[in-house]
């Protein structure tokens, strides 16, 4: 095993280890990252590859491998974590922008399939204040739950609700309707019209006799 100070005495894991270079192989499980800087890089041995690095472990070595260019960190080179500015993910990918049917995350920039509204549900009894009898007209009431698309858990998507008008016209128990109470009222003066336009009483001119 050789041993060597390496660039700022570091060769911490290190099985070859040189003053120029650095670490060139690391011990088992370690991770061998390259730092370039000009025309000379050096080798260090870590326990996890930095951010915009992955690791690839093989047969012989283990090595942190730089990310996509768009990409700011990784799982592997083909599926990314987080992009760099100005740039969307989406499925592991860094695009310009979101494809449709999907909105970004304002936090995360992720673009997150849009919420989609569900089967409505059943028209609800048709009420007024809450009742469902004494008044003519009232509403009804049906919901529609929405999920967001490609996502199995659930979300907070905005419920959809719609209201109508609907008929009640049937009395409360033990009340009666507003309109046989009004029908009872407006018999009064029609019977009365009735027996003055029978009796018929008209003034007599002068002169004429019976």
């Amino acid at each position: 095993r050789a041993v060597g100070t390496g660039l700022g005495g570091n060769c911490t894991g290190c099985i070859i280890c040189s003053e120029e270079n650095g670490c060139s192989t690391c011990q088992q499980r370690l991770f061998l990252f390259i730092r370039r800087e000009g025309i000379r890089q050096y080798g260090k041995c870590l326990h996890d590859c930095p951010p915009g690095y992955f690791g690839i472990r093989g047969q012989e070595v283990n090595r942190c491998k730089k990310c996509g260019a768009t990409c700011e960190s990784c799982f592997s080179q083909d599926f990314c974590i987080r992009c760099k500015r100005r740039f969307y993910l989406y499925k592991g990918k860094c695009l310009p922008t979101c494809p449709p049917g999907t909105l970004a995350h304002q936090n995360t920039r992720e673009c997150q399939g849009q919420c989609e509204p569900g089967p409505w549900g059943g028209w609800s009894p048709c009420a007024y204040n809450g009742k469902t009898c004494g008044s003519a007209w009232g509403l009804e009431t049906r919901v529609r739950e929405a999920g967001r698309a490609g996502h199995e858990e659930t979300t907070t998507c905005q419920v959809l609700s719609e209201s109508r008008k609907c008929p009640i016209q049937r009395p409360c128990p033990g009340e009666r309707s507003s309109g046989q109470k009004k029908g009872r009222k407006d018999r009064r003066p029609r019977k009365d019209r009735k027996l003055d336009h029978r009796l018929d009483v008209r003034p007599r001119q002068p002169g004429l006799q019976p």
